[in-house]
């Protein structure tokens, strides 16, 4: 519904009101994303019983999107109705009164990991004793436990770094346990996921769920949790909890697209019985074993009190009696929106619900109603309007009209976007039958076909077809010019009126009146608003419509029948907007709601919010302020963070938008424009200028161009690092025609001072008077041990020693509300001195040698906080192993000496004590660098094997530094065969003794403390005795003095020159080896980016990257995507200042003028300027635009005048721009040459462009060849979109479990591993809501799982909504959505599907063909795929060129020799075999068994397989030869054809599997139970790990297949996890 929140508006503000004051933790976010509980609602659970049964327990739920409350059915930023100042009172009370009264009574379920001095209890501290396995912070101060070291490979799931102290969060002893939070519920109750209720997300937005005591059951309990007696103390323990989590939080927002989630789920299934308990979205299942006896004994396990359900009966007028089922803990809004989103109720708004004649209060819980039980009839009472409610039911019904169009998705609004799954399937899978496979038509469309050349556009938004259009109800709805009602009719109760065109072409005026909807006699010319005859009164304004307008009726029941159809993915909204760069010509009607919305004075959404705009700073800190000792407090305060968060893009974007458009006032209005600052809804804006020369030497435009980019790098790290007490402001950054907004954050009493007088710690002149502050140091430096950032001290101009902990432009403010902000974080991280002109320094010979440094054009280039965690833990890496091997060397000498044995082994002994010892301190001392690197690696997503590889290589890189003598030992072999934990123990033993001053006890302490100088040196660390690698950021700032002495500041200096020399000599080759070992192939340039970014390259280095593709063949794909992308780049830095240069008259022909420059094939386009004024016009204005839009940073001045530029004066603009900022030579004379040179497309170059500068254009077919005729017209180009850049908050407790799942997986644990991930997933729902990228990847993660153990039909529902998510958070065309299409293939094959699965396949091929063309290893995958389906159903001929295909791509890419190209050769000939031509089939067979042969060893089942095969393909073959010479000699020279035996379906699968990398596990927990002994025996002995397949009672055995085994396990998994 529209606004469904404002529904009985005379007690909302009172009810809400009270509820503040109840509620410590209540807050008013508007759940933009839909309620966590669509995943839920509709997961598909183990077995069959799949959504029904849930669903039945599930009953209808409201959702909100958010998107309610709002003249336009979306309060785009409000806090969402009740009390105007809900959303401030309650954040902050959240965020003052919540914590101690909660840790005073429960214990939390984790070890606490934030420094919260004071809160600590003793009954936390107890818990903490007793779980051994975790390591703490308490005030500041670290206790580690002592088994923390033996248990942490198995159990850790790190938190990120907090404050910059070290905690690793174990949960309590295995976090596998928190997986199964066991949610016991019965009968029909709701799913509860941790704390969330998540049915009623209608009120708990994000707040845990209302009076559900959550309880940490004391460890020795664990395992007993099904003891009713342990639920009833928790539930006596729990009083006090349960008042604080309190339930009302925005209950005036409408939950339109989750309500109609559950609905659509529940509708369908109602017979369905109830009685399965649900357990996190699983039937119950024990917990499972875990991994080891201590480990159950330390367990703290999470209860949640069951809820009962129960069904009631809903009576309402002139409709059937329904039964639907409810929750005790539900609120009787609820009810409302279940009724305002089904078919035959949804026209009604304006309601009340009766039981017995008592009116319900909307917002009671269902348990607090006297006289509710099973089966009790409520009754719907229709209620009289108000002015309010009838705006809001007039919107409801236009909502509803334009409920299934795609107007909103093409537009760029409301958050929605496109999906087509369900049209490509022709209908949800779920619900098809098997098709046998021979009644399939499979015939592929020509332009999938291998070798086609066509690459159509159109077919990229199938289903825009006239049968497929939204009927229309109504030609127009409209509020009437005789608006608002006369005083004399005011006082007849009038409200509104209403213009409505019927498609019968009658029009009719409405009057609204607080009795309902009756038409009038005035016309458009006259007004009279007395009753028409007959007098038609309705309470809804559709039954109205149904009866003046049969064909109303009719198409309004259509309209119904398939919003009801669509999948609840396709239509919750977004959490942020995606735009569409293609766009079909679509009709505009009239509107005056959305016309209303533009154009009234208001920002257009705030009349729903009493009171005024939302305060964004207050909000975005508050959230940030939330407690988060338990899980249940992290997730209600990452979900109050990434709500917040999203509203505040959508709100900043918004705003930019306004502000480049010339929407918006500016504060300096005297100014010249690219001076001028905005204030718009209480956000501030500014544009990417160098205003008052602040950057002048920095590089002046271009600096002030990147710099808000850098801030926002800032930001994203101090946010990640979330350091309590230390706030950064909300920072978007919006590109939008040209322009570069910076969205910020106001602080409050900012604009009241000047800035010299706010500003308490940094510089505001670039370092000439600095100022420090002692609270300010005391953040920073906790924020600055996990960023790497070195406390220095620099001199002001009064000659004052200053020190900071941060860069000098880094300013804090201390707000009038008292926090302490930091701003303007440009240069958070190390300058990037590859491309810094140094006076006084040289960088290395080496890095001269390839051409560094670059002159860039400003002196703003950072390193990557990637770069920087890389290189920090390859030389503790180097360190270490340096050590160790020194260390071992010596203690070889002391036992040479020793001539007795005895007392060799109690010297051992004694060092072993030692060791174990020391051990603590150490890690005090030691800054414990490895863990905080380990910790860094989780939230950078690197995977491990990635990490090890590093490592080795720095040692060769870290010697070109060192002395000879050191060279020598660090490229020595045994120095590197060290094991790096044995090293770690020797290093930290005698690092201890050194740094905590103990006597040597002879001369064999003082040589080993020289050794750990001496690689302490050797790795230039900035302490002698110990490792410690961080970066002064202001070592090469100009015009800054430093307070060090000048030995100091040169080491400084080294590390950062060493910093930047490292990623050009280990982790661009890092890059290219992990591309040649296939690791990654990214499909475009944005995933290259992603990729690169990974490692910490930054996209200057592009050029560098493609000149070490190059050299590679089997990269060939990757150049070219590599060049593209540095083309697309340079162009974007053409076309910035080009659009800023035209008028916006032309802005249409403008843009298609230059996309014919750039990919058109007409060596002289002519400008169009069909619709534009005469020439002279633009021309004259463009000079003088010129003057006053001033040229953006990054490029070459543009031609005079944007008709003036051709293709050849834009190639040559993109070749200089390629040489100066990549240092790349494009060896080409124009566009034509390099498309062909590297074989790109010019459709895959339109839709990056489009996707890279904000471009929609005209979805047709493009001819790009054309010599004669321009390819693109202004009409191409139907809008320019932002493309905004913003930090993105994470769902951390989510992600640990994710990771700990995949390890557990990885180390052989399927079905734990499965559990943390599907835990991961709830907790994914509880943080971001319905819609989110993470968890379309995770649910992709629970599909694969599902298929690998068996679960075909829930593989098949888990994946058809990851497709449907990644459709819908990524954009239809993005590389994860084809990926996620070709797993949805695999399963629906699995699953009998054939036809479905082929058209899922072709449509991946076609998405990957527009992408990146046919060349790519991932498509040789869909290839090898299709062409076995097609084999599978006969088709043999189409399989041979799809096979062919594969198999030249997979040699290309692979190499002719590899186990792929194998695979692929085998199944060639399988194929060749069924056509008849075994020559050809044993030909491929030969190849294939000759690489097992030499890859594998002739005893391999693969190589034995071969041979058979072979042997086998003889006999066909001599079999063939024999019938063809006896049909010769019967005369008859046609023989008869061949009938060949299809494969059986099982086979096909099969050989599926084994292309897509999939192991089948189908393993007894007997097995698995032996499997792991197994694991842990062979662990302690250092065995190699048997394979899977060996558990699953395979005959794979041999050791090579082992590994095997486990990497294809692990690339199983990893699917294509970014």
């Amino acid at each position: 519904m529209a606004l469904g929140s404002e529904v009985n508006d005379d007690n909302t503000t009172k009810q809400s009101t009270q509820k503040v004051k109840k509620c410590p933790v209540t807050s008013s976010i508007s759940e933009k994303s839909g309620g966590e509980n669509v995943n839920k609602a509709a997961k598909t659970e183990k077995g069959n019983k799949t959504k029904k049964e849930m669903s039945a327990s599930l009953k209808a739920v409201t959702c909100s999107n958010g998107h309610a409350s709002t003249p336009n059915g979306r309060a785009d930023d409000e806090g969402g109705g009740g009390n105007g100042t809900l959303p401030r009172v309650s954040y902050a009370a959240a965020a003052r009164k919540a914590p101690s009264p909660q840790t005073n009574n429960s214990p939390p379920q984790f070890p606490q990991n934030t420094d919260c001095p004071k809160s600590k209890t003793s009954s936390e501290k107890s818990l903490q004793s007793k779980s051994g396995n975790s390591t703490t912070q308490v005030n500041g101060e670290r206790s580690l436990s002592s088994d923390d070291d033996n248990n942490k490979d198995k159990t850790s799931t790190k938190e990120p770094i907090i404050n910059g102290t070290e905690n690793v969060n174990v949960v309590n002893g295995d976090p596998k346990n928190v997986s199964d939070c066991d949610i016991s519920s019965s009968d029909n109750t709701k799913i509860v996921s941790n704390g969330i209720n998540s049915d009623s997300d209608e009120i708990n937005d994000i707040i845990l769920t209302p009076e559900l005591p959550i309880k940490v059951i004391d460890p020795k309990t664990v395992g007993n949790k099904k003891k009713d007696k342990k639920k009833n103390n928790s539930l006596e323990k729990n009083k006090e909890v349960e008042k604080k989590m309190s339930k009302v939080e925005n209950i005036t927002e409408d939950k339109k697209d989750e309500k109609i989630v559950k609905k659509s789920e529940n509708e369908t299934d109602k017979a369905k019985d109830d009685t399965n308990t649900v357990v996190n979205g699983d039937k119950e299942r024990e917990s499972s074993p875990s991994e080891d006896g201590d480990e159950k004994k330390r367990d703290a396990e999470v209860v949640f009190i069951q809820d009962m359900g129960f069904t009631v009966k809903i009576v309402s007028p002139r409709a059937e009696p329904l039964d639907i089922q409810v929750s005790s803990m539900e609120l009787v809004q609820e009810i409302h929106q279940v009724l305002m989103d089904r078919e035959d109720t949804c026209h009604r708004t304006c309601f009340s619900l009766q039981l017995d004649g008592v009116t319900l209060d909307n917002f009671a819980e269902l348990k607090n109603i006297e006289g509710l039980k099973e089966g009790s009839v409520i009754k719907v009472v229709e209620e009289p309007y108000t002015m309010r409610e009838a705006r809001i039911h007039v919107r409801h019904v236009r909502d509803l009209l334009k409920s299934i169009d795609y107007v909103d998705a093409y537009a760029g609004q409301e958050c929605s976007s496109l999906a087509f799954l369900n049209v490509i399937t022709q209908g949800d899978i779920l619900e098809k039958k098997k098709s046998r496979p021979e009644s399939v038509d499979c015939t592929p469309p020509d332009y999938i076909m291998p070798g086609s050349t066509e690459r159509p556009l159109l077919s990229l938004h199938p289903g825009l077809t006239k049968e497929n259009k939204a009927p229309q109800c109504l030609k127009v709805l409209t509020t009437s010019g005789w608006n608002p009602p006369p005083g004399p009719r005011k006082m007849c109760g009038d409200l509104l009126y209403l213009h409505v065109v019927t498609l019968e072409d009658r029009h009719f005026h409405i009057t609204a009146c607080p009795r309902g909807f009756y038409l009038n006699q005035s016309t458009e010319e006259v007004f009279n608003p007395r009753p028409f005859n007959p007098s038609l009164l309705c309470h809804s304004l559709i039954e109205l419509l149904s009866i003046v307008s049969p064909a109303f009726k009719r198409n309004f029941a259509l309209v119904q029948k398939r919003r009801m159809q669509k999948h609840p993915f396709e239509r919750v909204a977004t959490p942020y907007q995606v735009y569409q760069w293609a766009s079909p010509m679509l009709d505009h009607t009239v509107d005056a709601i959305r016309a209303e919305d533009t154009f009234s004075s208001k920002l257009g959404y705030e009349e729903h919010i009493p009171g005024q705009t939302r305060d964004w700073n207050e909000e975005l800190q508050t959230t940030r302020e939330l407690p988060r000792a338990t899980l249940p407090e992290r997730l209600l305060r990452e979900r109050a963070i990434f709500k917040v968060h999203s509203d505040f893009v959508a709100a900043a974007t918004r705003g930019a938008m306004a502000v480049v458009d010339g929407n918006v006032m500016a504060i300096n209005p005297g100014e010249e424009p690219k001076m001028q600052m905005f204030i718009w809804n209480n956000i501030f804006f500014s544009l990417g200028f160098d205003v008052r020369d602040h950057y002048k030497d920095l590089g002046g435009d271009a600096a002030a161009f990147v710099a808000p980019r850098n801030d926002l790098q800032g930001v994203r790290v101090y946010s990640a690092v979330d350091t309590a007490g230390l706030h950064t402001l909300g920072t978007v950054v919006v590109d939008y025609r040209g322009y570069r907004v910076t969205a910020q954050s106001i602080i409050p009493g900012i604009l009241e001072k000047e800035q010299e007088q706010s500003v308490v710690y940094g510089s505001i002149d670039f370092g000439t008077t600095v100022l420090s502050h002692p609270k300010y140091m005391e953040l920073l430096s906790k924020a600055g041990q996990q960023l790497k950032i070195m406390p220095h001290s620099v001199v002001s101009a009064n000659g004052e020693t200053v020190e900071l902990c941060s860069s000098v432009e880094c300013k804090g403010i201390i707000g009038n509300d008292g926090r302490h902000y930091i701003l303007d974080l440009l240069r958070t991280f190390p300058p990037d001195v590859n491309f810094l002109q140094l006076d006084d320094d040289d960088l290395r010979e080496d890095i001269k040698s390839m051409g560094f440094p670059i002159i860039h054009k400003h002196k703003l280039c950072c390193l990557r906080q990637e770069l920087v965690d890389s290189f920090v833990e390859a030389r503790y890496f180097m360190f270490i192993r340096y050590a160790a091997f020194h260390l071992q060397q010596l203690s070889a000498k002391r036992q040479r000496k020793t001539s007795e044995q005895k007392s060799i082994e109690a010297n051992k002994e004694n060092d072993k004590k030692e060791a174990k010892e020391t051990e603590k301190e150490t890690k005090r001392d030691n800054k414990s660098q490895e863990k905080e690197t380990k910790d860094n690696k989780q939230k950078k997503d690197k995977l491990d094997t990635a990490k090890k590889a590093e490592a080795k290589e720095t040692e060769a890189a870290g010697s070109a530094e060192t002395k000879e003598k050191d060279d020598e030992i660090l490229l020595n072999e045994n120095y590197s065969e060290i094991d790096t934990d044995v090293a770690k123990k020797i290093v930290e033993s005698i690092t201890d003794s050194i740094c905590s001053g103990d006597k040597p006890e002879n001369d064999s302490g003082e040589r080993s403390r020289a050794v750990v100088a001496a690689a302490a040196r050797a790795v230039a660390s900035l302490k002698e005795s110990e490792f410690d690698v961080r970066f002064n950021p202001d070592v090469y700032s100009a015009g800054i003095k430093h307070a060090a002495t000048p030995e100091q500041l040169a080491k400084q200096r080294h590390l950062v020159k060493e910093a930047a020399a490292f990623l050009l000599t280990t982790q661009i080759p890092a890059f290219v080896r992990e591309c040649l070992e296939h690791t990654s192939a990214p499909m475009d340039g944005a995933g290259l980016t992603e990729a690169l970014h990974a490692r910490g390259i930054n996209v200057r280095y592009l050029g560098r990257v493609a000149v070490a593709l190059q050299p590679h063949a089997s990269l060939a794909y990757l150049h070219s995507i590599a060049v593209a992308e540095l083309l697309l780049r340079a162009a974007k830095h053409v076309y910035t200042p080009y659009l800023q240069g035209c008028e916006a008259m032309c802005t249409g022909a403008a843009v298609a003028h230059f996309l014919n420059c750039f990919l058109g094939a007409c060596q002289n386009p002519a400008a169009s300027v069909a619709e534009a004024p005469a020439k002279a016009g633009p021309r004259s204005r463009g000079r003088r635009a010129k003057k006053t839009h001033h040229t953006s940073p990054s490029s070459p001045p543009p031609s005079p005048d944007w008709q003036n530029i051709t293709p050849k004066a834009l190639f040559a603009q993109i070749k200089q721009e390629l040489k100066a900022y990549w240092g790349y030579e494009l060896n080409a004379e124009g566009m034509d040459v390099v498309i062909e040179k590297y074989s790109l497309q010019k459709i895959s170059l339109l839709r990056s462009f489009a996707l890279k500068v904000g471009l929609q254009v005209l979805l047709r077919e493009y001819d790009f060849e054309s010599k004669n005729k321009t390819t693109f017209s202004g009409s191409d180009i139907m809008n320019i979109f932002p493309v905004v850049k913003h930090i993105n908050p994470r769902a951390s407790d989510a992600y640990n479990f994710y990771t700990t799942g995949q390890n557990k997986i990885q180390a052989g644990a399927v079905s734990e591993g499965h559990e943390l991930i599907a835990e991961a997933l709830n907790l994914l729902n509880n943080v971001y809501g319905a819609m989110h990228g993470e968890i379309a990847q995770c649910l992709r993660m629970v599909a694969r799982l599902c298929y690998v153990t068996g679960e075909h039909r829930d593989a098949m529902a888990y994946q058809q909504k990851a497709v449907l998510m990644s459709e819908r958070v990524n954009g239809i065309d993005h590389p994860y959505t084809i990926t996620e299409y070709s797993h949805l293939a695999l399963y629906c094959f699995a699953n009998g599907q054939v036809s479905t699965a082929l058209k899922l396949l072709y449509r991946a091929r076609y998405l990957a063909l527009l992408v990146c063309g046919e060349n790519h290893p991932e498509m040789a995958l869909l290839d090898s795929n299709i062409a076995l389906i097609l084999h599978a159903v006969g088709e043999y001929e189409l399989s041979l060129r799809f096979a062919e295909r594969g198999l030249r791509v997979t040699g290309a890419t692979h190499g002719a020799r590899s186990l792929k190209a194998a695979v692929a050769r085998h199944l060639l000939a399988r194929t060749l075999s069924c056509l008849g031509d075994f020559r050809a089939a044993l030909q491929h067979e030969k190849e294939t068994y000759s690489i097992y042969k030499q890859l594998l060893g002739e005893k391999h089942e693969k190589t034995r397989e071969s041979s058979e095969c072979l042997r086998h393909l003889t006999q066909q073959a001599v079999v063939l030869q024999k019938r063809l010479a006896e049909a010769y000699a019967r005369g008859h020279h046609h023989p008869a054809p061949l009938h060949i035996q299809p494969p059986a379906m099982a086979s096909v699968i099969d050989m599926l599997n084994l292309i897509n990398g999939i192991l089948f596990v189908q393993i007894s927990p007997q097995d698995i139970e032996q499997f792991k002994a197994e694991i842990e025996k062979r662990q302690l002995k250092d065995l190699p790990i048997p394979g899977l397949a060996e558990a699953s009672g395979n005959e794979k055995s041999e050791s090579d297949e082992q590994a095997a085994v486990l990497k294809d396990l692990k690339d199983t998994l990893n699917g294509a996890e970014s």
